[in-house]
């Protein structure tokens, strides 16, 4: 290898959090000159201005789509990349043909019906589809032939490792990345609640308006902003009409001004069934918020004793959560533990300059 390193970014999707961890970190990339960087991907719906000058459009609609990928990695190898790294199933997918260069692939997480007892291999538990099995081994097939596969929380290691059979010299752990924002302590009693996600099952949406209906929970003041869209749109705001929270929630849809919308509010709550490392708990964390959720995945690694933390599906459990929450006199000195720990793992520099290592060591 001669000249600085060059690292293509392989994305099949617009929006979701691989694409706002992949757009973070080829941006801090670009911005610090250590390595030539190019995203192939359909546009961002978010930050697409910060890859100015470093992004080609491509288009893989289907994971059979087998045209789109051989005309896919064309493009990508006529750049001439030292690494390409595949940021999405899909991608990754795609990035098995490419073994002129380095292969990386992020496993972001398993498909939506892969319970959390299952995922830890609880006996008993109940399996996922069989469509999502066979899904799995791919993703296990991915892992094996890619020359590293990184996963965000520990917890998704050891689930590659243990259950998909993974070797673990293939695996590699890397924080995920958020942008560095301002810290915006709570003034006083949490009463202003943010959920951020698509409005499906396994974000547990149903089960946080659920909860917060219940007896002594809301505060007369108290109020939610629910971000985000989804199929279950519709069922959740008819929970939102009953007595105890009509009025008091709001529906913002799709926003691309989130980090914003955070800092605006007092506490975020993500009642989740299954989770890896989301980053909408990071991005709290960062601007000082405290944090209900649920202990799935590697949440509890990310918040450790101050988060506020219930098992998924659990809607008495989260009830009382956010009973404790709201009852917190001075909620400020949670947000300013989680904001700690937020720089010390979460910003866009130290994600950078882990991957920049990850990268050297394959070219070794």
């Amino acid at each position: 290898m001669s000249g600085r390193l060059r690292v293509a970014y392989l994305l099949t999707q617009d929006r979701g959090g691989p694409v706002d961890v992949t757009v973070r970190l080829a941006a801090t990339l670009i911005e610090s000159g250590l390595a030539d960087v190019r995203v192939f991907g359909p546009a961002p719906a978010r930050g697409a201005g910060l890859l100015a000058g470093h992004h080609e459009e491509i288009s893989v609609p289907r994971k059979g789509d087998v045209v789109a990928g051989r005309r896919t990695r064309g493009v990508v190898r006529a750049w001439r990349p030292d690494v390409v790294h595949a940021q999405d199933r899909r991608a990754g997918l795609v990035s098995t043909g490419l073994r002129s260069s380095a292969v990386v692939h992020t496993y972001h997480g398993v498909p939506d019906d892969v319970g959390e007892p299952w995922f830890r291999g609880i006996p008993g538990a109940t399996p996922p589809s069989a469509y999502t099995r066979a899904v799995l081994t791919a993703d296990a097939l991915v892992a094996r032939t890619v020359h590293r596969t990184i996963v965000p929380a520990p917890a998704m290691g050891r689930f590659l490792a243990d259950r998909l059979r993974v070797p673990a010299k293939r695996l590699a752990q890397i924080d995920n990345c958020v942008a560095t924002t301002d810290v915006r302590l709570p003034s006083g009693p949490v009463r202003h609640l943010a959920f951020v996600g698509l409005l499906v099952a396994r974000k547990g949406v149903l089960d946080l308006l659920t909860a917060l209906a219940m007896p002594g929970v809301m505060p007369a003041d108290g109020r939610l902003s629910v971000i985000g869209d989804g199929p279950q749109r519709e069922a959740a705001e008819r929970l939102a009409g009953q007595p105890a929270l009509a009025g008091k929630v709001e529906f913002l849809g799709f926003r691309d001004d989130v980090p914003d919308l955070l800092l605006a509010c007092d506490a975020l709550v993500l009642p989740s069934s299954m989770e890896q490392q989301p980053l909408v708990v990071a991005e709290a964390m960062a601007a000082g918020k405290p944090v209900v959720a649920t202990d799935t995945g590697g949440v509890a690694d990310m918040v450790g004793a101050s988060g506020y933390l219930s098992q998924p599906g659990d809607v008495p459990g989260l009830a009382d959560r956010l009973r404790t929450l709201f009852a917190n006199p001075d909620p400020a000195g949670t947000g300013q533990e989680l904001a700690t720990r937020a720089r010390a793992r979460f910003t866009p520099e130290a994600c950078a300059r882990k991957h920049l290592e990850l990268y050297e060591e394959l070219l070794a």
